[in-house]
């Protein structure tokens, strides 16, 4: 799923499910590094996780209002509010336990 300004509120903030934001930027090779284990979790928590990513460059309001300062940034939601951050690169295997401890 694709986070923006327009729709953070609805998918993220009023979401019923715990959500995983993953804050990057095309140009970030960290970024694109992360990007495979992120969207290997989506088929592994659907229906218990929303998972997507926002584009920094394209909705910088967003990142600003999470003080998300250098990419890739993940936070976790839950019940609207963020629950835990993870900055820079992020093992396949943590990112797993950290989405079950959300889930």
């Amino acid at each position: 799923m694709v986070f923006t300004s327009e729709n953070f509120e609805a998918e993220v903030l009023k979401s019923d499910l715990p959500v995983l934001v993953d804050f990057y930027a095309d140009w970030c090779g960290p970024c694109k590094m992360l990007s495979p284990s992120v969207e290997a979790m989506e088929s592994v928590f659907e229906g218990k996780v929303k998972i997507g990513k926002l584009n920094v460059d394209d909705n910088s309001d967003i990142a600003e209002q999470y003080n998300v300062m250098s990419i890739p940034t993940l936070i976790f939601f839950k019940n609207g509010q963020p629950v835990e951050t993870s900055v820079g690169m992020i093992s396949k295997a943590a990112l797993q336990a950290k989405l079950e401890a959300l889930a």
